[in-house]
């Protein structure tokens, strides 16, 4: 029972001390988005769209392991269309992930990032033919490099965990799920 105790004492006292080392920081972060609005029906064509984003970030990063959280709010818009039909998803986008840093000290490093990501539908619900859903869930993959402990320029691929829109066929009363995926280019500066 003592060899217990003792072990859960060095095991809290190891991470009572850990956060006195973590660093968070605070940022801005904008972007570019390239969105493919993928299409339960084969038959309806769509094409890539370009957007945008930006918006405040966190970062907690344990300094000597490396492991951390990010976060941000980011307003994004973006373009979507399908068989002729353009709507604009504009959306509050909150993305969490789990990063993993490799370094050279402060002046380079490297990261590789993931997590989910949260979407409040903030526009129009509707389009001739796209109706937008109110809220997504996304799951974010990516790597960036860092630089000069400020900057951190990085790529992530987006898919959606769910169905984005739906697309209304009003000549022959159906209705088609859409997915919208993400390749985002993204430049942070880290205050």
């Amino acid at each position: 029972m003592k060899k217990f105790v003792l072990f859960f004492a060095l095991v809290a006292m190891l991470f009572i001390s850990v956060p006195a080392n973590a660093q968070l920081k605070f940022g801005v972060k904008g972007g570019l988005n390239i969105s493919k609005l993928n299409i339960s029906e084969s038959a309806l064509s769509t094409d890539n769209r370009t957007g945008w984003f930006i918006g405040p970030m966190a970062e907690f990063t344990i300094p000597i392991v490396g492991l951390g959280v990010d976060a941000a709010a980011l307003y994004s818009q973006s373009k979507l269309s399908a068989d002729g039909s353009d709507a604009t998803l504009k959306s509050i986008e909150v993305p969490v992930n789990l990063k993993m840093s490799f370094g050279l000290g402060s002046t380079l490093g490297a990261y590789i990032a993931a997590g989910p990501q949260f979407g409040f539908n903030i526009g129009d619900k509707w389009d001739s033919i796209l109706h937008l859903k109110k809220n997504t869930t996304t799951f974010n993959v990516g790597a960036g490099v860092k630089l000069i402990n400020h900057i951190q320029a990085g790529v992530n691929y987006n898919f959606a965990l769910g169905n984005t829109a739906t697309i209304k066929d009003t000549l022959h009363n159906i209705d088609f799920d859409a997915k919208n995926n993400t390749w985002q280019v993204s430049l942070a500066y880290i205050f």
